[in-house]
């Protein structure tokens, strides 16, 4: 089977620089045409279900993918939600290093349980799909903690920052996963 890995479209917070976690922010006009523009190249797939994270930005842009598709339902899963990053969300580049020059982030969720979730989220989805094709519709940080383990840290958390709106590809057989390609603007992805 293969699970395609939306990240959801820009929201103003994206487009300042702000650092999203679990804020619910909604998608902007830029952000609403990233997700028509998945659902349109993902049209060309025989997907079985839509699986997304219960943050807004993620459910507009399952929502607006289901509808071009032909879908129908989105489910959500708890565990497809983005990292906490604690004291540090909302804060810009600029602000995140002056009040915290280590990097450390007060009351971020760590590595480890993020993808931890990450992977049982992905495998608990792709059991409700009875082995057909599925689109999950995350998180930047969310989706690169599960590329960076599936890829052993060849791609991945701190290595691939994952723009608004881009596909990543899994094939999942036999209890193995391949990448097939990751962080591909919908239009150039090979569906």
């Amino acid at each position: 089977m293969r699970i395609c890995i939306v990240r959801h479209g820009e929201t103003d917070w994206n487009k300042l620089g702000k650092l999203q976690g679990r804020e619910d922010i909604p998608l902007n006009e830029t952000g609403v045409r990233q997700a028509e523009r998945c659902g349109l190249a993902l049209r060309k797939g025989k997907w079985g279900a839509v699986f997304s994270s219960p943050l807004s930005r993620a459910r507009q842009t399952a929502d607006i993918i289901a509808g071009i598709t032909g879908i129908g339902e989105v489910y959500e899963d708890d565990d497809l939600i983005e990292r906490d990053y604690g004291k540090a969300s909302g804060l810009t580049a600029e602000e995140r290093d002056a009040l915290f020059p280590d990097g450390n982030y007060a009351g971020m969720e760590a590595w480890e349980p993020l993808k931890d979730r990450m992977a049982a989220a992905t495998l608990r989805c792709a059991a409700k799909a009875n082995g057909r094709d599925i689109i999950l519709v995350s998180h930047g940080s969310a989706i690169n903690s599960l590329l960076a383990h599936l890829s052993n840290h060849a791609i991945g958390t701190g290595k691939t920052p994952l723009q608004n709106g881009h596909l990543s590809m899994l094939e999942y057989t036999g209890g193995l996963y391949r990448i097939l390609f990751y962080n591909k603007p919908a239009d150039e992805a090979e569906i």
